[in-house]
């Protein structure tokens, strides 16, 4: 799994013109799953955005998670992370997993985030959608499931 990570004051997500997801302070998230993702990926990823220090404590310094701050998390489906564009302009979408799988650890993730105690909000899979977001710091974190090591 591949997730762009930012920190916001607030995010939210609309899909088709109707708005289904907004946050205050805490993570936008948009998460790929990969061909070959399993839901080992998804407790790590879950496991890592939760735990993520990316908010700055007292000292001024990333310190504190989402759970410390008592935010919460904007998750969006984005297939378009595992585009390929090298050697060409128009990137190729073969690392994608399927969406019938690729949506089932996407929500396996929301809810692993959920059962640790922050809440999440989502987009709507495979539609057109509109994230806007107020990109605290600004702080943009990459994280890859494949690369925890």
């Amino acid at each position: 799994m591949r997730a762009v990570v930012q920190r916001v004051a607030e995010a939210y997500v609309t899909s088709e013109g109707q708005e289904s997801g907004r946050i205050g302070a805490g993570l936008c998230v948009l998460l790929g799953v990969e061909t070959g993702d399993t839901e080992n990926d998804a407790k790590y990823m879950a496991n890592k955005l939760v735990k993520l220090r990316i908010f700055e404590d007292e000292q001024e310094k990333m310190n504190r998670s989402v759970v410390d701050i008592g935010g919460q998390i904007l998750c969006v489906s984005q297939f378009t992370l595992l585009g390929d564009a090298r050697g060409q302009n128009r990137p190729g979408f073969t690392a994608a997993e399927r969406p019938a799988e690729a949506n089932r650890l996407y929500e396996l993730t929301c809810s692993l985030i959920r059962e640790a105690g922050v809440p999440v909000e989502t987009g709507v899979f495979r539609t057109h959608m509109q994230v806007s977001l107020v990109n605290d710091g600004p702080v943009t974190i990459l994280l890859d499931s494949r690369k925890n090591f």
